[in-house]
């Protein structure tokens, strides 16, 4: 896994020359979170090589790595999915299968991101307007998870936010920044208006312009708080 488009590219195409030391029969497991126009250019790139390729993103924080939870979103040949699926089966908890193109486990991927990032952008403006009005938001955590939602997205971002763990980073503010620039991308490709999205781009920027982008994307809540004069 690698951390963004520019990375993998290199591997694929430059330095690494992994496309062209791949043996024909062989089939590449993309796991990282990359562009739908990256994912498309590496499945035509391999398929003149004679190589398979496939998009296997995940979802889950490094605690889930480690304890081989994941979630993990397929999308490419079915034979080649069948092949790896043990490997697969082995890092997560939960295999999906997506769909033929391998570029649609991508898309899945960065809206399933998407779902995440909102949660962080509401939970922190919720959590700025409590702390202003004397309000413990762990009260709050205990009503909208104890009894509304009852989601681990919930749980963990909204204990992570009260209590402002934000370092060391489970998962950068500059990877999230970058994920969110990917689903625009995506969604201005397709057609599709995110307006809550471009809000969440524009709070990011502002958190890595305070400084942050080294901290866990659930420092965001910094943006909402600073916003409100705490």
């Amino acid at each position: 896994m690698v951390a963004d488009d520019r990375a993998l590219e290199d591997i694929v195409f430059g330095s690494g020359r992994v496309l062209e030391a791949m043996p024909k029969s062989a089939i590449h497991v993309s796991i990282s979170t990359i562009s739908v126009a990256l994912s498309k250019r590496l499945a035509e790139a391999h398929e003149g090589a004679g190589a398979g390729y496939i998009a296997t993103p995940v979802f889950g924080r490094p605690e889930a790595a480690a304890a081989a939870k994941l979630i993990v979103a397929a999308a490419g040949r079915a034979e080649w999915i069948e092949r790896v699926r043990p490997a697969l089966e082995a890092i997560g908890r939960k295999l999906t299968i997506v769909g033929q193109e391998p570029w649609q486990a991508n898309v899945l991927k960065l809206a399933g991101n998407f779902a995440i990032v909102s949660v962080l952008e509401t939970l922190s403006e919720a959590f700025a307007l409590l702390r202003k009005s004397g309000v413990d938001p762990k009260l709050y955590m205990d009503i909208v998870n104890g009894g509304l939602f009852q989601s681990p997205v919930y749980e963990t971002y909204g204990a992570i936010i009260a209590e402002r763990r934000f370092e060391p980073a489970g998962f950068k503010m500059t990877l999230g920044f970058k994920d969110v620039r990917l689903l625009l991308a995506a969604a201005e490709s397709a057609s599709v208006p995110m307006p809550v999205a471009s809000v969440v781009r524009d709070q990011f920027l502002s958190g890595i312009a305070r400084g942050h982008g080294d901290a866990d994307w659930a420092a965001i809540a910094d943006v909402a708080a600073g916003n409100a004069g705490l």
